[in-house]
């Protein structure tokens, strides 16, 4: 590997490391919004986040793609289906930090590669090696375990897991760049987002003004929280192994669960601790089964390519 792309390899990791690390401990941020309600905050989020990526967009002056989208209503559709999921993903998130569920709102993110797969199999007839089908029959069986922990189904956890699976689904048809899909996005939030806010204001309910500077600055601060993640999972992803990302996404829930433990003291009883291990094993398992097909992947293009392309022996191997 040459110093340009370990160089790159190495920016790639952290801003990897960067994004994943921000979402893993978002869940101390959405405490300090309070005696803001649940949805204040998300429209807050979905306003502010839509004045922060519309400055980005000035900045980088990047605008073909939206006149494009207007002129495909079918994309424009899936857009505002993504919009809708994201709401729905971010409102639940949030109300379930603040209600001091902050281990069940990170086993979501644990569940949510064995939901995708499940999507995979169900709506794109995608084929699953033995390997894969194991760990959903495992991940399956965690959360029987868990429903019995907790007496209900987890539907924090499911919510969360289904609707940002979905949201993934939508996105790969969309192809929209990361800025580019959050503007669009939070340009269809915004409407409902700044009505919901007057409303509130109206009435006399909105904390915004009536909480001090502090914390108007702290709501407004919720478009930065949302994009900056972005823009390193941005930067990140044009430069490290696909594989590489699927073992750093694993962050993000490992912080809010240990988050919720020694930070929040939520109880974690014998039988969740079990449901969890489970939810790990299954992980594991799809996390093999992926670093095995990587490497022999990989082995292949070193085979068939190198010799015919007459790469040099420093060249990296994902070339």
């Amino acid at each position: 590997m040459t110093g340009t792309s370990k160089g790159e390899h190495r920016a790639g990791l952290l801003n990897g490391f960067a994004a994943y690390g921000m979402w893993g401990l978002v869940p101390l941020f959405w405490p300090l919004l309070k005696p803001a309600g649940a949805l204040e905050i998300l429209a807050h989020r979905m306003a502010w986040s839509l004045v922060f990526v519309a400055v980005a967009l000035l900045f980088v002056r990047r605008w073909a793609w939206a006149g494009q989208l207007l002129r495909q209503p079918r994309r424009l559709a899936l857009v505002t289906v993504a919009a809708v999921v994201v709401t729905v993903n971010w409102g639940v998130y949030i109300w379930a930090v603040n209600a001091g569920h902050v281990v069940e709102a990170s086993l979501g993110y644990f569940i949510n590669p064995l939901v995708t797969i499940a999507m995979g199999v169900l709506l794109l007839k995608e084929r699953l090696r033995p390997v894969q089908w194991a760990a959903v029959a495992v991940g399956s069986a965690a959360v029987v375990v868990l429903t019995v922990g907790y007496g209900r189904p987890p539907w924090i956890s499911l919510c969360l897991a289904f609707s940002f699976a979905t949201y993934g689904l939508v996105k790969k048809k969309v192809g929209l760049g990361g800025i580019e899909s959050l503007a669009a996005e939070t340009a269809i939030q915004s409407l409902p987002a700044l009505g919901y806010l007057v409303w509130l204001s109206a009435h006399g309910d909105s904390t915004f003004l009536g909480e001090g500077a502090g914390h108007s600055a702290l709501l407004a601060s919720t478009g930065v929280v949302t994009a900056l993640p972005l823009v390193c999972f941005g930067a990140a992803a044009i430069r490290v192994p696909l594989s590489t990302l699927g073992l750093l996404q694993y962050l993000a829930p490992v912080f809010q669960f240990l988050i919720g433990i020694l930070y929040f003291h939520e109880a974690m009883p014998p039988e969740r601790w079990a449901g969890f291990a489970l939810v790990w094993l299954a992980l594991a398992l799809l996390t093999g089964s992926a670093l095995r097909s990587a490497q022999r992947a990989r082995r292949r293009r070193e085979a068939v390519g190198a010799p015919r392309a007459g790469l040099p022996d420093s060249a990296p191997a994902d070339v």
